[in-house]
């Protein structure tokens, strides 16, 4: 049975007003980054020092950015997500952020090397399509934003409209390639680089690597994209290589 857009006394619409509200709130917590940013320098340092620092705190606030940019159309959606499940739906992926993007940690030299050779800005154009992916639904088999994605869908739907790259449609495809660079070792990964993972050597899943030891993936029914570590807990025990397409 399918269902429409159309309203019903039992599912209200979030008013306009609480939308200007979750966009205001949106925007100082968006102000107040560099603020956590700041929090975790351990002292004060003399001005040369803090000439130092600037890079990688530019660098979260512009992984804020990104991210914020591509939540704030999911917070303003009229849909029935009661208003406190979506103002914590909000905190928690705006904590993860802060996370992910730490000012106190650096990038891998791999990753720093792939972006300071970017000089046709196909690896930024990479990073900003899958960013604005965050928060959209998993689907089996799915291969686009309106249907939902899954893992190789997401991955193929993002080289594809980026750089107008075609990648095989399903994971361990894409993961025996020939054409793209054979990685195994997970510091030599570089952001842009497909990861894979899987149980008794057959792959099953696959990413994209952003940086930090962190991927974007498609993880699994009844979930939405999201940047997972691929450093330890579940997905660091399943990681199994890498790709580096020739872009």
């Amino acid at each position: 049975m399918t269902t429409d857009n159309t309203s019903h006394p039992s599912q209200p619409k979030i008013v306009p007003l609480t939308i200007r509200r979750l966009i205001c709130a949106a925007a100082l917590a968006l102000a107040s980054l560099p603020a956590f940013a700041q929090s975790a320098e351990t002292a004060p340092a003399a001005k040369p020092a803090a000439a130092k620092t600037e890079a990688p705190r530019s660098k979260a606030d512009s992984a804020a950015t990104a991210t914020l940019a591509a939540l704030l159309p999911h917070l303003a959606a009229s849909d029935t997500i009661p208003l406190m499940d979506r103002s914590a739906m909000f905190a928690g992926d705006l904590s993860r952020l802060i996370s992910a993007y730490d000012a106190s940690k650096g990038i891998s030299a791999a990753t720093e090397a792939a972006l300071a050779n970017d000089s046709d800005g196909k690896v930024q154009s990479i990073l900003r399509r899958a960013m604005t992916l965050l928060g959209t639904p998993y689907r089996w088999g799915g291969t686009s934003p309106d249907a939902g994605f899954d893992c190789s869908g997401l991955v193929g739907y993002v080289f594809r409209t980026a750089l107008g790259v075609e990648l095989p449609r399903v994971s361990r495809e894409m993961a025996s390639q020939a054409n793209a660079e054979l990685i195994n070792d997970r510091a030599a990964l570089a952001a842009g680089d497909l990861v894979f993972f899987g149980r008794k050597g057959r792959v099953d899943h696959v990413g994209i690597y952003v940086g930090e030891g962190r991927f974007l993936h498609a993880p699994s029914t009844g979930k939405d994209v999201r940047t997972d570590t691929l450093m330890t807990g579940y997905w660091g025990d399943k990681f199994m290589q890498a790709r580096r397409v020739a872009l």
